[in-house]
């Protein structure tokens, strides 16, 4: 007899079970791609066992997606007045929803392009991104054929809004109840995707900073209505918040994201192999940009790239072949500023004004700036206490209010000037990062 449950391993979750529609998409092409396409990119080159790939971390996902499904779905954890606003789990019943979520979730990562994050916001056409592509993939049809094999059919577009949410698709129209979906896979608060990579990026890694108690915390997500603002009634408009005894592992899970961003995404010399791949695939592909034909994205994988590089790396009539060197030879550019808080305090554009002038003084070509900051803070979400009252997590939660913001600001030289560009920097660091018209006054 053929089996309908099927088992897979995996070291965060032990064992991920999918039945045979499941089993249809792990099969195909879209999805066996993820086997081919680097978590982390080239993080390998500074945490070497961080050689884990797109492929198991979504099937994570979609197991952590199930488990929150499971527990917000039972009929102690939904109250009539939340019931009563999410009509859709009463009309098609949880088991379609739980379907579809698995599938977004499963599905979620299909768009990534080679290498993952490392390029794709300066190698795509305007108006393309990796959500974009997974849109497009999902609606394809090979994978139709799946959806609509399902009993009962599963509806694209319902698995489509799942997979990438409200802020990646403007253009269509949400519920409560689908809003809701989409925040268990790619919420800020309790996005399982989210969950899945911390845990999974730290242990492949070798790293402690990604570990939180996953198992408490989706024991006590609820759908819940958000927190009255005060003097004012709130939104009837529902949410995922935690119970009053979910919240430590809530701030677990957002300390574990700032450790390991700090940490780990933000290491200089992480950053920098990114910035060198980057600007190897600029000179390699045709037009210095990636394809959006479905058909050429899923034929182009890390293993593609890889090659590419690693020939151009000894061949200096190869297109990217300085880049590709930097790589392989590890001749990566070296970190000759980073952000300073009193540099910050006389010139919150201390970094590109140093970049700027360094740049100017030796020539582009041997420096790189990396600027980033977080765009927000730690997530609001409901919390439900113990004598039924709903409040904001950031109101009784003095360690979310706390959690720094993720902020960096880094320089890179070509070591071939780095000795000289470190003797000018210090001489003129100071000068340079007066705003304008100061040094007149000081004068």
């Amino acid at each position: 007899m053929a089996k309908n449950i099927h088992e897979v391993r995996d070291p965060i979750h032990a064992f991920v079970r999918m039945d045979s529609h499941e089993r249809k998409v792990l099969d195909s092409h879209a999805f066996q791609r993820l086997r081919h396409i680097n978590q982390l990119a080239l993080t390998c080159l500074i945490y070497p066992g961080a050689t884990h790939k797109r492929f198991e971390h979504s099937l994570g996902v979609m197991e952590l997606a199930s488990r929150v499904f499971d527990v917000i779905t039972r009929p102690e954890n939904i109250s009539d007045p939340i019931r009563n606003l999410l009509p859709e789990l009463e009309r098609d019943g949880p088991q379609y929803w739980r379907r579809v979520l698995r599938m977004a979730a499963l599905c979620h990562d299909l768009g990534h392009l080679a290498f993952s994050h490392a390029a794709e916001r300066d190698l795509l056409p305007e108006g393309w991104d990796h959500e974009r592509i997974t849109r497009e993939i999902i609606s394809s049809p090979e994978m139709n054929s799946i959806w609509t094999e399902i009993t009962p059919p599963l509806r694209c577009e319902d698995i489509i809004r799942i997979a990438v949410g409200p802020k990646k698709a403007p253009d269509l129209e949400f519920t409560d109840w689908q809003a809701i979906l989409a925040e268990i896979v790619v919420g800020d608060a309790f996005g399982v995707d989210r969950m899945d990579y911390l845990l999974r990026d730290s242990h492949h890694a070798g790293v402690a900073y990604g570990k939180f108690d996953q198992y408490r915390l989706i024991d006590t997500i609820r759908i819940l209505p958000p927190a009255p603002f005060e003097g004012q009634e709130g939104s009837s408009e529902p949410a995922l918040g935690v119970e009053q005894g979910g919240i430590q592992s809530a701030e677990a899970l957002v300390l574990a994201r700032y450790f390991m961003y700090s940490q780990v995404y933000f290491h200089p010399i992480r950053r920098i192999y990114d910035i060198h791949l980057k600007d190897f695939l600029k000179a390699w592909l045709s037009e210095g940009r990636f394809s959006t034909d479905i058909d050429q994205h899923l034929r182009t994988t890390d293993n593609e790239v890889t090659a590419a590089y690693m020939k151009s790396a000894y061949d200096k009539n190869m297109p990217g072949h300085i880049h590709a060197r930097r790589i392989v030879c590890r001749e990566h550019f070296k970190v000759i500023y980073e952000r300073n808080p009193k540099d910050v305090e006389t010139n919150p554009d201390a970094g590109n004004a140093l970049f700027t002038a360094l740049c100017a003084e030796f020539g582009a070509e041997h420096f790189r700036h990396d600027r980033y900051t977080q765009e927000s803070g730690a997530p609001d979400f409901p919390v439900r206490m113990r004598d039924g009252s709903i409040v904001s997590s950031l109101a009784i939660s003095e360690t979310l209010n706390k959690v720094p913001m993720v902020n960096i600001d880094y320089i890179f030289a070509d070591r071939s000037v780095l000795p000289d560009a470190e003797k000018w920097l210090k001489r003129n660091r100071h000068s340079v990062i007066q705003p304008l018209g100061e040094e007149m006054t000081n004068g």
